[in-house]
């Protein structure tokens, strides 16, 4: 419907939190290695390009038999380039119409979503033109509180966490828009996303090492 579809994986050598987090073992290879297979899986993708700093990620994707993109150091080190000016560099040096942006860090997304996601795109933002991109997120209904006390709730009238306020927080299993707009943004949505609403497995999100392990015990290695 909207051209040449490109899921691009960035990664990178350096982890601070996590070392070597991209690559860490997972299910019969690595986060990276089971990212890739799990986009090969995902119909509606014309092609998959890892980004990268790392020979050693690049030789990965090679081996996969996917497309790679070397990346200058300054454009992985977290200090010398914004997180912008990353975006525009590698969604710059690409060849396509749609973008999905899919780190491997939240391994658990599943190709049934990632499909029903690129169909919303397809519906909510090409046909309808009613939203400029799709992300994905999971519900967040928790009792909040800042220095002033509640925020989103009275304990004077106390209801059910189903009852709170139908509140959504981003996780990183794939942001998608048109390359043009990821790169007049600058950044890998709009100001008006349609938010993809994945369950909690799906939104396991490793940021450190307590989450990786979570991931491999919901993958059934813990």
């Amino acid at each position: 419907m909207g051209g040449k579809f490109l899921a691009i994986i960035p990664v990178r050598a350096g982890s601070r939190r996590l070392p070597n987090k991209n690559i860490l073992p997972f299910g019969d290879s690595n986060l990276l290695v089971h990212k890739i297979r799990q986009l090969k899986k995902v119909v509606l993708i014309d092609e998959i390009l890892v980004s990268s700093d790392s020979d050693e990620m690049l030789e990965m994707a090679i081996s996969e038999g996917v497309c790679i993109q070397k990346r200058a150091p300054e454009y992985c080190d977290e200090k010398t380039k914004t997180f912008n000016e990353v975006v525009e560099n590698i969604v710059s040096n690409t060849e396509c119409d749609i973008v999905m942006w899919a780190p491997c860090v939240c391994p658990l997304t599943s190709i049934e979503s990632y499909e029903k996601a690129i169909e919303m795109f397809n519906q909510k933002v090409l046909k309808e033109k009613t939203f400029d991109s799709v992300i994905s997120g999971k519900l967040f209904k928790e009792y909040l509180f800042d220095e002033n006390g509640p925020l989103n709730w009275n304990p004077e009238y106390h209801v059910p966490s189903q009852q709170l306020p139908e509140w959504k927080t981003i996780v990183n299993g794939f942001y998608i828009a048109r390359r043009e707009d990821m790169i007049n943004w600058k950044f890998v949505y709009g100001k008006n996303p349609y938010v993809y609403i994945l369950n909690k497995k799906e939104a396991v999100d490793i940021d450190d090492a307590e989450d990786f392990e979570v991931a491999k015990a919901l993958l059934g290695e813990g």
